[in-house]
C-alpha cells in the first residue's frame, strides 16, 4: 500500500494527513515545531485525542494505519478537527465503503464557519463604538 496524502480544514488550521500501512501511531508535526509528537503528547485533553480517533475507532481501524500529520494555523480545537477530516477523507478513498460509515457521522463535512472580519469606523466584526446622543 502507498501512502495516502489527504488535506483537512477547519477555521484557518489546515492539516496535511499522511497515511500508511502500520501498527496505529499517530504523530503530529507543527510548523513552527519541526519535531514529530505522538498524539497524547500534542492533544492534551482527551475530548481532543477522541476526536482525532473518532474515524478510525468508527471504522475499526485503530492498530491498522499509522498516520503523520502537519498541522498548522488555528487554535488547538481546530487543528484537531482539521485532522479528524483530514483522516476521514484518507479512510474513504482506501476503502469506499468507510464512506457510508462516517458519512451520517457528519465526519466528512467541511465546516465552513470562519471568524467575521473587523469592519472599519466599528470596535469589532459586529460591535459599534458606544453612541451618545448629547
Amino acid at each position: 500500500m502507498e501512502i495516502i496524502h489527504k488535506i483537512g480544514r477547519r477555521k484557518t488550521a489546515v492539516a496535511r494527513v499522511y497515511l500508511s500501512e502500520g501498527k496505529g501511531n499517530i504523530v503530529i508535526k507543527n510548523r513552527k515545531n519541526s519535531n514529530y509528537k505522538d498524539v497524547k503528547e500534542y492533544f492534551t485533553t482527551s475530548t481532543l485525542q477522541y476526536k482525532v480517533n473518532q474515524p478510525l475507532m468508527l471504522t475499526d481501524n485503530e492498530k491498522t494505519f499509522d498516520i503523520k500529520v502537519s498541522v498548522f494555523g488555528g487554535g488547538i480545537t481546530g487543528q484537531a478537527e482539521a485532522i479528524r477530516l483530514g483522516i476521514s477523507r484518507a479512510l474513504c478513498e482506501l476503502d469506499p465503503e468507510n464512506r457510508t460509515i462516517l458519512k451520517p457521522e457528519g465526519l466528512l463535512t467541511r465546516d465552513p464557519r470562519m471568524v467575521e472580519r473587523k469592519k472599519f469606523g466599528q470596535k469589532k466584526a459586529r460591535k459599534k463604538f458606544q453612541f451618545s446622543k448629547r
